[in-house]
């Protein structure tokens, strides 16, 4: 069930990310709902905790084990990226670029969790 929730929170986070990208891109009222601030930090909170969870579960963790490690400092630039992308760029150039890279680190994190590679996508070549 714990594998569920967090594979759920997964794609919930991402395509809720890629909504929020484009209404910045177009500029969209959107953005400015108060639902669609709270939403992201429900989503990626309970993604966390499902993540620690597992961790948990089948005794791997962060700097033990190098597919995770990758995977959490991935996450802390996606998150940095994805601040740019949808807030902190000065100019809407620099939030697209920042979105771009934001989905691109995520892509990565999926495939070090898929191969359970630090290598992520050269796992597959």
């Amino acid at each position: 069930m714990i594998k569920s929730i967090h594979l759920i929170t997964v794609s919930s986070s991402i395509l809720f990310f890629i909504l929020r990208y484009t209404w910045m891109i177009f500029e969209s009222p959107m953005l400015q709902k108060k639902w669609v601030k709270i939403l992201p930090h429900i989503i990626d909170t309970l993604l966390l905790v499902s993540a620690i969870i597992l961790a948990i579960q089948i005794s791997q963790y962060p700097l033990l084990d190098s597919w995770l490690t990758a995977k959490v400092l991935a996450l802390l630039l996606y998150i940095v990226l994805g601040t740019i992308a949808l807030k902190r760029g000065k100019t809407k150039n620099i939030r697209i670029i920042a979105g771009v890279f934001a989905i691109a680190t995520f892509s990565y994190m999926l495939s070090v969790a898929v191969g359970k590679s630090a290598l992520g996508y050269f796992v597959f070549l």
